[in-house]
């Protein structure tokens, strides 16, 4: 006898149908084999299942002769434990142990080999791909239920054991379906202890800060040791907008993909902060490996990646991230194909002026000659600088300031302004796929950055005397139309120009 079963691959961030096609040749000597380009993780499903439905209280595979398992498409690579439960139900409704209407069904799951079921990787894509092909019941790893329950208009099963899935499958102990989850309930801010009013002066580059959380803007963080840049950087996440609730879709299956979910957080529902140490490497970075997986600007979607000692990262790895601070995607590309990956991600970089540190302080003298500072400079190449719309100088922090018990401005007062400037940018962009003044491409750009006639002759003279690139040219424009929607005007002016080119001055 034969049998199909549906199931389901990820690729990438998509989901892509499986047929599970099983069939079973009572009267040969026994072999198990499974064909359709899977890896060892799935060729193992041989040994996973045979257990599994023994320990089940089944006829196992080694009592019914020859069994042949079919991975559809078969020029698709398989690969993860993902298919241990349509492989075993498979089994056992060809062997007529089980009789179901398997049509509009779709399972996925790695089994123990006492039977129960493990929780799998990319859950979240597999259960959106399973809606848009119009699947009705979603069968999943109790553990993945509540993650698979985000996605409207489709029946989650979360099931814990082979034997209670064949009870529920033959209408014997019925399993209930998973509850929705309210994913506009769940949208929030990040909990951190860091608020802006606590730090001491530095009015400057909370300015800055504001405006690139309000415009997506990339920033650069450039001051002695201890003037308080790796402070504002992590406190810089405490003015972020909420995810919306696409943003929490799209954030969550990178993670889960990853595998980086856990039983008490089954959906990113805040802005991320990565922050890679130095030695990080490319492919740690960007994202790799045989089977290509999200990389640390993957995992800074929507949110925030922080490279402190920026200058010490090395130079190729950094350089890796030209693509995608220009385009918000990162492809990967190896032998056995490609994947896009998003990358939409604030950059907050963060360096010393030189190896000492003290080139810019006023109060304490640099050691360092000038051609170690002139190479210390020059391990950040032209071209990425060029992509930080901000270029920030942070000053040593006077002692008198830091002991003035005075606090400043709250991190809720000042996301307040940011939430208003987003929600401008939400209607401006309504009909497109742009959500920030930093994604604007060049016929964004003209249809929304009227500059009238004095903001146009400010800009062209900075843009000749401090020799901008037409790239840096652009991304004045997109800053100053940023500070105007802070300032909750329609028009760029002048000031707002003006604004813009002294963060740009680069340090």
């Amino acid at each position: 006898m034969s049998s199909k079963i549906f199931s389901s691959a990820t690729i990438g961030l998509s989901g892509a149908l499986i047929e599970v096609e099983v069939d079973v040749l009572g009267s040969a000597l026994h072999n198990f084999t499974i064909v359709g380009l899977p890896d060892t993780a799935v060729r193992e499903s041989r040994d996973r299942v045979s257990s599994a439905v023994k320990n089940s209280g089944f006829k196992p595979p080694h009592q019914c002769g020859r069994i042949t398992v079919n991975l559809a498409p078969a020029d698709l690579p398989k690969s993860s434990p993902i298919y241990d439960v349509p492989i075993a139900i498979g089994f056992l409704v060809a062997t007529g142990q089980l009789n179901f209407d398997s049509k509009d069904k779709i399972f996925v799951g790695e089994v123990a080999l006492d039977g129960t079921i493990r929780s799998i990787n990319g859950i979240l894509s597999i259960a959106l791909f399973a809606k848009e092909f119009g699947v009705e019941e979603l069968y999943v790893p109790k553990e993945n239920a509540k993650e698979a329950s985000v996605v409207e208009g489709i029946k989650i099963i979360g099931v814990s054991s082979l034997l209670s899935l064949v009870k529920h499958l033959g209408k014997q102990e019925i399993i209930k379906e998973e509850v929705a989850v309210d994913i506009k309930e769940l949208c929030g801010n990040i909990e951190t202890p860091l608020d802006m009013k606590y730090i001491k002066g530095q009015e400057h580059a909370k300015r800055a800060l504001e405006i690139a959380a309000a415009g997506g803007h990339n920033i650069l963080l450039n001051g002695p040791p201890g003037s308080g840049k790796t402070l504002l950087a992590k406190t810089f996440i405490s003015i972020l907008p909420k995810l919306t609730v696409n943003e929490v879709l799209d954030v969550t299956k990178i993670y889960s993909i990853a595998g980086l979910l856990s039983k008490k957080q089954e959906l990113i529902n805040f802005r991320p902060f990565r922050s890679p140490h130095h030695s990080a490497s490319g492919v740690s970075l960007i994202g790799g490996g045989t089977i290509p997986k999200p990389g640390e600007i993957s995992l800074a979607h929507r949110g925030v990646l922080f490279l402190d000692e920026f200058a010490e990262f090395p130079r190729a790895v950094l350089e890796n991230l030209r693509q995608p601070l220009e385009d918000g995607v990162v492809t990967i590309s190896r032998a056995k194909g490609s994947l896009t990956f998003p990358a939409h991600f604030i950059l907050v970089a963060a360096m010393n002026p030189c190896p000492c540190g003290y080139a810019t302080d006023i109060e304490k003298n640099c050691t360092c000659s000038p051609i170690q500072i002139l190479n210390y400079s020059r391990k950040i190449s032209g071209p990425i600088l060029d992509r930080i719309d901000m270029h920030i100088e942070v000053p040593r922090i006077h002692i008198n300031k830091l002991e003035d018990e005075k606090n400043g401005e709250s991190s809720d007062s000042i996301r307040d302004r940011i939430n208003r400037a987003r929600k401008i940018q939400e209607i401006r962009f309504a009909n497109l796929s742009t959500t920030t003044n930093a994604e604007m491409n060049i016929r964004d750009i003209k249809n929304y950055t009227k500059l009238d006639v004095k903001s146009m002759e400010l800009l062209r003279n900075a843009a000749q005397k401090l020799d901008f690139s037409a790239r840096a040219y652009h991304r004045i424009i997109k800053l100053s139309r940023t500070i105007a929607d802070l300032a909750g005007e329609e028009n760029i002016s002048k000031m707002h120009i003006a604004e813009a080119i002294q963060f740009r001055t680069k340090v």
